[in-house]
């Protein structure tokens, strides 16, 4: 690789934090690039060059663009992994998508959402979302209490794609006390090769 993939993201979002992790645990060599949410960095006319949406992360890998962080996933595994974390049979590859599913849609709209309240002051209801979360934490406990990891028996993109807002849910009030086998989940992740972990902010229940 010629030069690095440039990231632009910001170091508090878990969905940036799954394009770092990915790349780690690939080995690729990565620039990041914070762009400032808070001063609307995202939304001025060079920023939406680079994505019509507004929205981080968006990956320049040698001048090709790319947004969407489960598509990023996929492509980097497809352009620099060798199936490891994407394989190539049916099922494997359904349930994968499946989990992603799970990640842009009950995820993003519980814990994810909670977080933002208390990382970013979003004006959301936080009760409604910790109890949509705690549900769906039961759902996925119960999964993993018979496998390791969400589509079998060895880590795939569905780890790396659901990880960071699980991780961080306590942040938005969102205690994973209750659920002990994805607790040993998120252990078994983190004891991958190449495992980077995302910043922790001290609210919610990591006060």
């Amino acid at each position: 690789m010629s030069n690095p993939i440039k990231v632009y993201r910001h170091a508090l979002s878990g969905h940036c934090h799954r394009i770092e992790l990915m790349l780690s645990l690939l080995g690729l060599p990565a620039t990041f690039i914070d762009v400032d949410l808070a001063a609307g960095e995202h939304k001025t006319p060079g920023f939406l060059k680079l994505n019509a949406l507004g929205q981080v992360p968006v990956l320049d890998d040698q001048g090709t663009l790319l947004a969407d962080s489960n598509a990023i996933l996929v492509y980097l595994e497809r352009r620099y992994g060798n199936g490891r974390w994407l394989p190539h049979d049916p099922l494997t590859q359904a349930q994968v998508q499946r989990w992603f599913s799970v990640a842009a849609g009950p995820l993003a709209n519980s814990a994810m959402k909670a977080r933002l309240v208390t990382v970013f002051g979003a004006p959301f209801d936080p009760e409604p979302l910790i109890a949509a979360a705690h549900r769906l934490f039961q759902f996925i406990d119960a999964h993993l209490a018979s496998q390791p990891f969400l589509a079998g028996d060895q880590a795939t993109l569905a780890e790396v794609s659901l990880y960071s807002y699980i991780a961080h849910a306590p942040e938005g009030n969102v205690s994973l006390e209750p659920y002990a086998h994805l607790r040993a989940w998120l252990r078994r992740i983190e004891a991958l090769e190449g495992f980077v972990p995302m910043g922790v902010t001290r609210v919610g229940l990591m006060r």
